[in-house]
């Protein structure tokens, strides 16, 4: 027996604005989470992003091809329940940041990730008031208390919204200071997430390319830019 799928059931897809936020109509009834929750949104370009990708449903619904709804009832049912949790996660990043894990040969590669990582974290000392420091191999040695608090701050800062972005944008990358590089555009999301892959672009160019780990990293990459994309959306002023 195949299994049983959600058909398409309205006609009329609609953003609507309201006193507490955006909502996303199907034929006037309003859109739930799948913790029955109503989809509110804060802005409106977030609306009309949800909005788009359940009036494209044609027949079965497919909820892979609606990844800002799914980020969206992830910021609700997830992130917005246990805002302090997620963040203490993703703070922790720092004192293990992909950008502070250095090789110590080939000299080749020791270069590149000079060139490509360091000026991140010049970034972060400046802009984020929050110096981390690189280590030569992998054995863990904790980064200063004070910068780690400053980060951490700043995390916890975010919205249930920004902060369901932002999970993405880190855990993906492995570096908090990528994360934050990206959520203030220093600069365009590709570039950032190529910072991420240094060691594997190295791996390639010496050994080949793997397709299986080709495709994982293109899934990963295009998470990371939707990841972007949703977090631009709920920092569009509402319209």
């Amino acid at each position: 027996m195949s299994e049983w799928k959600k058909k398409r059931f309205w006609t009329d897809t609609t953003a609507e604005p309201g006193a507490s936020g955006w909502t996303v109509h199907l034929d006037g009834r309003v859109l739930k989470t799948p913790a029955k929750v109503t989809l509110t949104l804060p802005t409106g370009a977030l609306a009309q992003a949800v909005a788009a990708e359940w009036d494209a449903q044609d027949g079965d619904i497919d909820p892979s091809s609606m990844p800002f709804t799914r980020s969206a009832n992830a910021a609700i049912d997830k992130v917005a329940t246990q805002h302090g949790e997620v963040a203490d996660m993703l703070a922790a990043y720092g004192d293990a940041d992909l950008l502070c894990y250095r090789a110590d040969a080939p000299t080749e590669l020791v270069e590149r990730q000079n060139a490509m990582w360091n000026p991140y974290l010049e970034w972060a000392a400046e802009t984020l008031m929050a110096r981390l420091h690189p280590r030569t191999g992998v054995i863990h040695e904790s980064q200063d208390s004070v910068a780690l608090a400053e980060l951490s701050k700043r995390v916890h800062a975010l919205t249930e919204f920004e902060l369901a972005a932002f999970h993405d944008l880190v855990s993906l990358s492995g570096s908090l200071i990528l994360g934050f590089a990206a959520a203030q555009d220093l600069h365009p999301a590709p570039t950032i997430w190529a910072a991420s892959r240094v060691d594997e672009m190295w791996q390639e160019e010496q050994w080949g390319e793997d397709e299986e780990a080709q495709n994982v990293a293109e899934i990963k990459k295009a998470s990371f830019l939707h990841a972007k994309s949703f977090l631009d959306a709920v920092r569009q002023s509402s319209t």
